[in-house]
């Protein structure tokens, strides 16, 4: 039970982070409840039919090489499990009356993907133990909710845009991009010391998204 709520407690923070942040029109809670609902429970079973297709399609082998961990950080883990919550936000949350400002961009598509986190913490701090909740607590589930954020800014610029597609593919590129370089550098691990160029990713990501959100606050319509 202890485990449980430590995989899960950060990233309840966030959400409460983000949900603080929308200051000027706040979005229906049961909403952001369903939003977060389809990341933790439809995004992960189109990641993992994705991850399936894939494998089938395009195989790799097992031995180790840079090659084989880039395509997989980006191909097989980025793209799939950012275009599974991509989805969601495009044809669900996007569609909605409710999102009628860009910040509403950054709010479902970062409870889509703390959704996705979510589910993705519990099997792997059940798993790992204390130490992984811990770890994770300030890498990978950050480092979801800067992808949601940088995906967000786009999607929410879209929505008002007559540019439409242009700006949602921009955002799941750049979540994608933010994704596979993070994992890159953790799958490479027989490289010595590259790790470091994980927490570089999410230390830029987080910068970038502090100022998408500062954007879309200070662009609100409903700002006083």
């Amino acid at each position: 039970m202890n485990l449980l709520l430590l995989a899960i407690a950060p990233v309840f923070i966030i959400i409460l982070y983000i949900y603080y942040k929308d200051k000027y029109e706040k979005e229906p809670k049961r909403l952001l409840f369903y939003n977060f609902l389809l990341g933790a429970i439809a995004s992960i079973l189109i990641t993992t039919i994705l991850y399936y297709v894939i494998n089938t399609i395009l195989p790799l082998p097992d031995y180790e090489s840079i090659i084989q961990q880039f395509i997989k950080a980006f191909f097989v883990v980025g793209l799939t499990e950012e275009f599974s919550k991509y989805i969601i936000v495009r044809y669900y949350a996007q569609t909605h009356k409710a999102f009628n400002e860009p910040f509403d961009g950054i709010v479902y598509a970062v409870m889509v993907s703390m959704g996705f986190a979510a589910t993705e913490n519990i099997f792997y701090v059940l798993e790992g133990g204390y130490q992984t909740a811990l770890l994770r607590a300030f890498t990978a589930v950050p480092a979801h909710a800067t992808f949601g954020i940088l995906m967000g800014y786009y999607m929410g610029k879209a929505k008002f845009s007559n540019n439409k597609i242009a700006l949602n593919l921009t955002g799941l590129l750049l979540a994608v991009i933010f994704h596979g370089t993070y994992d890159f550098f953790l799958f490479i691990d027989f490289v010595p010391g590259i790790w470091v160029g994980a927490f570089a990713s999410l230390f830029l990501g987080l910068v970038l998204s502090r100022k998408a959100i500062k954007k879309h606050q200070n662009n609100s319509v409903f700002k006083p």
